[in-house]
């Protein structure tokens, strides 16, 4: 028996915004937002894709968004890599979905709580050992909280999460093993099946549920992350052998030993910097195939070469192309 990872899109959508199970998002959601009480007891998932209401207003893409108990909206995100301006699109996305709510003539009064919840695979929080994090909005020297507190995030970083099957006790810590470990096991255990939920979500995971299209699938998103996994851990190890090599010519100078110590300092930040512009080049050229179909080895260089101020703009415009044509005369204005 093997099963998916629910870390990639399409199985984390699968697994989680499965309209014939709601009861496995609703566990989930209480365990990551509620500490596993049963606050939510009613759902409603609908559809995460949001097209921008207002002229110009960018289209938000979420994995899964839900209305539950307490006419509360949910959104939910599963991110693998750390891209650039990450923090800033959960804020937007927070703030997009909360402030459409509204039509034209609505009044402020119908607006309604929304909670933006993240998964990431990596680390976000580094000043901090605590996987599940919240935030809302508190007095900076008092910390109460802003009276209709109706905007929060919650983050839950994967990583920070060590134990193992034997250690397992609470609901938030079987499903957090459940992402972090599900394509390692060859069946369900016991203390992860005891849970009706999980032991549902894992066999919408089994691989043999799925249809021959969805394991090919799942294969093409899985082999892209560690593509571009591998082009962050390449981009940090470049960078530490020039920073290196700074090093020592500082050294010449500074004292070897000082220098090469510094040298390693500035190569691992850049190579950290390099291997994000690397990472958000890959989801581009993705979004591009996606909406315009392949594109020639010229223009594949001319985006490598991008900034990553021009890359975050570049994520931006192609929402609007709708042809190789489009792209081409992006990167002619852009660039120069």
């Amino acid at each position: 028996m093997r099963f998916i990872s629910p870390k990639t899109d399409f199985a984390f959508k699968k697994i989680f915004a499965s309209s014939e199970h709601p009861e496995i998002l609703i566990s989930f959601l209480n365990a990551m937002l509620y500490n596993g009480e049963s606050t939510i007891e009613e759902i409603e998932i609908i559809d995460p894709y949001s097209a921008g209401s207002v002229t110009g207003l960018k289209d938000t893409y979420l994995d899964v968004k839900a209305k539950i108990t307490g006419n509360k909206t949910v959104i939910v995100e599963m991110q693998v890599l750390n891209v650039a301006a990450f923090e800033k699109r959960v804020v937007y996305n927070a703030a997009k979905t909360y402030s459409t709510q509204l039509k034209a003539g609505d009044g402020y009064l119908r607006l309604k709580p929304v909670i933006a919840l993240t998964i990431t695979d990596f680390i976000l929080f580094e000043n901090t050992e605590k996987l599940i994090s919240h935030f809302e909005f508190t007095e900076a020297e008092e910390k109460f909280v802003y009276p209709n507190c109706e905007i929060k995030l919650v983050f839950v970083e994967l990583p920070k999460f060590k134990k193992e099957l034997n250690e397992l006790e609470t609901l938030p810590e079987k499903w957090i093993y459940f992402m972090k470990n599900a394509p390692s096991l060859e069946v369900v255990p016991e203390t992860l099946g005891s849970v009706a939920e999980i032991n549902a979500a894992m066999g919408i995971a089994n691989r043999a549920n799925l249809t021959l299209d969805e394991l090919n699938d799942v294969d093409k998103r899985e082999m892209f992350i560690q593509d571009q996994l591998g082009s962050v851990t390449k981009g940090i190890e470049i960078g530490i052998q020039r920073g290196i090599q700074q090093g020592i010519q500082q050294g010449l100078q500074q004292g070897i030993e000082q220098g090469i110590e510094q040298g390693i300092e500035q190569g691992i930040e850049q190579g950290i910097e390099r291997g994000k512009i690397e990472g958000e080049i890959g989801l581009i050229m993705r979004q591009i195939v996606r909406r315009v179909g392949d594109v020639t080895m010229e223009i594949q260089t001319r985006i490598q070469g991008l900034s990553a101020a021009q890359l975050d703009d570049l994520g931006e415009a192609l929402l609007d192309f709708t042809s190789e044509e489009d792209l081409i005369a992006w990167l002619d204005s852009a660039v120069g």
